[in-house]
């Protein structure tokens, strides 16, 4: 039996079909525009989500039996605030995870409801990417949309409903709106009134592993596949990767490297920062995880690559750097604002102590260093609150560099594991997909079947001592430059 398992990024779809052994038979993509229509907003139409995934089922099945298709599942980009009319059209494009509009309304949130209550209600405090405060936003800056609005959905349950009809969502996605009270996996009665939402507006929760339905007639006419094939709930990127990297269970840490960059640390009790500078969310495997979230990683490396210097050639730009460690220039990649830890949409990049002989190699390498440095406030966060890690599994496009590998496990100073497959959120929403079917017992034992861990990066003790010490002065750029943000978003 085959199992697929779709990825909404915020670029692209991802479709990977794997068989009932965890072998990939086939990876397809198919891209979509952002559209910014302010600075720091980001928004994207939900139809075309749709579009370019039947695009991609269909590519991807053309050369295998679609009969033997069992059962499908996702992962996909979280926060994003999709709204549908009485007659499920979509009201307005959808606002995203990295869209920076709801300043006024997370201040709001935090400062006038109270961060101690937020937390009390749901685990978490409010950060500008998260679904409750664009909706205070559309409240308040869209009423007509607002009074429109009949179901409120995440963007990867837009593409579950328009294959099953029904309107649903997971416990990992649903922990990121700031509604959920994700200690008992309800929705919040408590935040809703303070968004002025109704709870029959709210996709029915599952856990990302169970079966929401079947493919609708005319999607298995569409796709011509049959109609026992079974549809699960899914899960947010960040747990669907983890299940890809059989990051579950107790204590264990999964690193990813994809448009944002996460330090993902599962559990099996409920766990929160005790300065919620990392979020306290439901896993993909039934337990909870904590969250450190930078809302810039290797869309950070492309940004440099593709719009600065002008190549798409990145194994050349970083073939020539080799003295790690050693590099004066820092680089601050809060492209869009940054979430964990400082929960500043208004932070924006910087690159630091350039002189004359800065070469296009140190800056290259201090974008690189960067990330592994934002990284490691995450991971600083976690040791404070009395976690301990010593290894990591890394995924994501950037951790198909051995270079940028290599950094952050000495930056980290902990070990570094890559994996067989390296698609994490597509491989692990497949594995719930046939955990859905019952091929395996439960999403931990699947995961641990499946996946393989096929190199270990050690740190090295000089290099990490040397990345230290560069990280006590990276910590002092950021407090330096924020007033000067403050001035800038006036």
């Amino acid at each position: 039996m085959y199992y697929i398992g779709i990825d909404l990024g915020t670029s692209a779809v991802k479709l990977l079909l794997m068989n009932q052994n965890g072998a990939i038979q086939k990876i397809v993509s198919k891209e979509y525009p952002v559209e910014y229509p302010k600075p720091g907003w980001s928004q994207q139409n939900p139809e075309e989500w749709y579009e370019k995934t039947v695009d991609g089922l269909n590519e991807l099945l053309a050369d295998y039996c679609k009969e033997e298709v069992a059962g499908i599942s996702f992962g996909g980009q979280m926060h994003g605030l999709v709204i549908l009319d009485k007659k499920d059209q979509v009201i307005r494009p959808a606002i995203l995870w990295n869209d920076g509009r709801t300043t006024e309304e997370t201040e709001y949130l935090n400062y006038k409801i109270g961060k101690e209550k937020l937390a009390s209600h749901t685990g978490n405090i409010a950060f500008a990417g998260f679904t409750a405060p664009k909706l205070l936003w559309i409240r308040k800056h869209e009423p007509e949309n607002f009074s429109r609005i009949d179901k409120i959905m995440l963007p990867k349950d837009y593409l579950s409903y328009r294959l099953t009809g029904i309107h649903s969502t997971d416990y990992s996605d649903a922990s990121g709106t700031l509604l959920l009270d994700v200690k008992n996996k309800k929705w919040s009665n408590e935040m809703m009134e303070i968004c002025g939402i109704r709870k029959e507006w709210m996709p029915v929760l599952y856990e990302s592993h169970q079966v929401v339905g079947t493919l609708l007639p005319e999607v298995c006419q569409l796709l011509s596949l049959p109609s026992r094939c079974k549809v699960a709930a899914g899960a947010g990127d960040n747990a669907a990767a983890a299940i890809g990297t059989a990051t579950v269970g107790e204590g264990q840490c999964n690193i990813s490297l994809g448009t944002s960059g996460t330090i993902f640390i599962s559990a099996r009790q409920f766990v929160k920062d005790s300065n919620n500078a990392l979020h306290a969310f439901a896993h993909a495997d039934g337990n909870y995880h904590l969250l450190g979230c930078m809302l810039s990683a290797a869309s950070c490396n492309k940004w440099w690559m593709e719009e600065i210097l002008k190549t798409r050639d990145f194994v050349k730009e970083q073939q020539d750097i080799f003295e790690l460690g050693k590099n004066q220039i820092f680089f601050l990649p809060y492209l869009m604002g940054e979430r964990s830890p400082y929960n500043n949409p208004n932070a924006r990049a910087v690159f630091f102590g350039m002189s004359m002989d800065t070469s296009r190699e140190d800056m290259t390498q201090a974008v690189l260093e960067g990330v592994g440095f934002a990284l490691r406030d995450s991971l600083e966060i976690a040791k404070r609150n009395g976690i301990s890690i010593k290894c990591a599994r890394i995924c994501g496009g950037g951790a198909k560099s051995l270079l940028w590998r290599i950094i952050i496990a000495n930056i980290l100073n902990i070990k570094v594991e890559s994996i067989r497959v390296e698609e994490g959120p597509a491989f692990g929403s497949a594995i719930l997909a046939a955990v859905a079917c019952k091929e395996y017992a439960s999403v931990e034992e699947a995961a641990n079947k499946l996946v393989m861990v096929t190199e270990t990066l050690e740190p090295d003790a000089e290099l990490s001592a040397r990345y230290e010490e560069k990280y006590r002065k990276f910590k002092e750029i950021y407090p330096a430059c924020k007033p000067v943000f403050e001035i800038l978003k006036q």
